[in-house]
């Protein structure tokens, strides 16, 4: 096994402090004071002029630049509670950081404390038992890789450098959404921090309403310091990448056989351009091409012939795919793991008809399209039979889910008007949103995240847990 951590189940004490007053949103200057009181709550603190904190301070999307009062690294989930409870003493907001993708920008902050669970990193996989562990700080790789090495998986997204905390407390989607659903549908336990002060282990038996909350309802209940999940065994994958090239009609097709395909394969489609590589012949680079990644998580045989019809689609420009191991699906998109400025919209679309293909085509043959990526994924199966109600992520039943990820090469405000103008072009069938890939869009956007009654709902929840909205750094759902 790997290193262990504490049984998400066992109950946790909480530390002897009392709730403080709620932030006033004013943020002070810290005096030495202050910072001592922070020291004495958590040992390892960055503040300006320290060597680590202006890396530290950067979010993965380097449009925004903002610059936390105090940066915190707890190792613990007691820690995590001090300084919540440090930070409103001292009227700081909060920002929490787990892997830091938050493409909104919210895994840092201007003039608060961010607190960085960056030391909290430990994994246990427990093979007879079928469940995994591991710490607030855990990486999609590392988790992987360590229950890789006994054979098995949790569903996760498909970049290794993303944290365990946003993209669980988000939903989750991957690359084994349709066979084995998001990674919410593992989700077993949750160790939380709450706002004031509490350490709680939420499962379902625990606080239904909680747990629900969740499991897509983002940070705004607590600090997840652990999580809990179940297993799937997993070896060996047919997986890689299919290039082919770019026309509305290989994109509308390539829907359709998504659709169609077993729900052992789950595809992930990036329109972009592309890069320098051994397989990309040198006439090629800097064209605009449809990239396919695969996955078919059954039988060899089968997944070989679930392909044939991706194939026939076009010509392609290069096939690699076959047999892998499924880990090595992360280094196909290792180059996730480098920091940028970007714009990113996303919606949850009722399919991708010619007319929204051909503005796809339209803009990324475009000089502007040059820095962006659109992201195509086809949902459904073991995810759309999970009931709408059954999570706070309620679109199940949304076949079609995509982002346009604008570079930001010159003025931000070309890279909003790409990202905003495409996405309306392609969205007639817009369904909502997920909250994982929203940016920092204000308040409908967020509203959108959470279709019917589920927002009312986290509403309540929230109500119950943060009155006072401590946990605001978020796509917040307000109390």
């Amino acid at each position: 096994m790997t290193a262990p951590v504490a049984d998400p189940a066992a109950p946790i004490a909480s530390p002897a402090v009392s709730a403080a007053p709620a932030p006033s949103g004013v943020r002070p200057a810290l005096s030495e004071r202050d910072l001592d009181a922070i020291r004495a709550a958590v040992g390892d603190v960055l503040v300006a002029g320290d060597p680590g904190f202006e890396t530290g301070r950067l979010a993965h999307n380097r449009a925004f630049d903002r610059r936390p009062a105090v940066i915190v690294r707890p190792s613990s989930a007691t820690e995590v509670a001090r300084a919540v409870l440090a930070a409103r003493d001292l009227g700081l907001d909060i920002a929490v950081r787990g892997g830091g993708h938050s493409v909104a920008g919210l895994s840092t902050i201007d003039g608060g404390m961010l607190i960085d669970l960056g030391a909290m990193r430990a994994i246990d996989i427990d093979p007879v038992r079928g469940t995994g562990t591991a710490q607030g700080g855990v990486t999609a790789g590392e988790y992987t890789a360590a229950a890789f090495r006994h054979g098995f998986v949790t569903p996760f997204g498909d970049a290794a450098t993303v944290g365990l905390g946003g993209l669980t407390l988000g939903g989750g989607v991957g690359w084994l959404s349709r066979k084995h659903g998001m990674t919410i549908d593992s989700l077993l336990a949750v160790d939380l921090v709450t706002a004031d002060g509490e350490l709680r282990t939420v499962t379902d038996a625990s606080d239904p309403d909680l747990f629900w909350a969740l499991r897509g309802g983002g940070g705004n209940f607590g600090i997840a310091t652990g999580f809990r999940y179940r297993l799937v065994p997993m070896s060996t994958v047919t997986g890689g990448m299919l290039v082919l090239p770019l026309t509305a009609r290989v994109l509308v097709d390539l829907v359709e056989a998504s659709m169609e395909a077993p729900e052992e394969l789950t595809q992930i489609t990036m329109v972009m351009g592309l890069p320098p590589a051994p397989f990309v012949p040198a006439e090629l680079v800097g064209t605009a091409a449809v990239v396919v990644m695969p996955v078919h998580s059954g039988d060899l045989d089968v997944g070989a012939a679930a392909m044939a019809p991706f194939r026939a689609l076009a010509t392609p420009l290069a096939d690699m795919v076959g047999p892998m191991p499924y880990i090595g699906m992360y280094q196909l998109t290792a180059g996730a793991a480098e920091p940028g400025p970007a714009v990113v919209r996303t919606a949850m679309l009722g399919g991708l008809d010619l007319a929204a293909a051909e503005a796809i085509v339209a803009h990324h043959t475009s000089p502007e399209g040059a820095a962006t990526m659109t992201q195509v994924r086809v949902l459904g199966g073991a995810m759309s039979r999970v009931p709408a109600d059954a999570t706070a992520f309620a679109h199940r039943q949304a076949p079609v889910l995509t982002a346009v990820m604008a570079g930001i090469t010159g003025e931000p405000a070309a890279a909003r008007s790409a990202a905003d103008g495409l996405l309306g072009e392609i969205s007639a069938s817009a369904m909502g949103a997920y909250s994982n890939f929203l940016g920092d869009e204000g308040p409908a956007r967020v509203r959108a995240a959470y279709p019917g009654g589920t927002w009312e709902r986290l509403v309540a929840v929230k109500r119950r847990l943060d009155p006072a909205n401590v946990f605001h750094a978020n796509q917040n759902i307000r109390p």
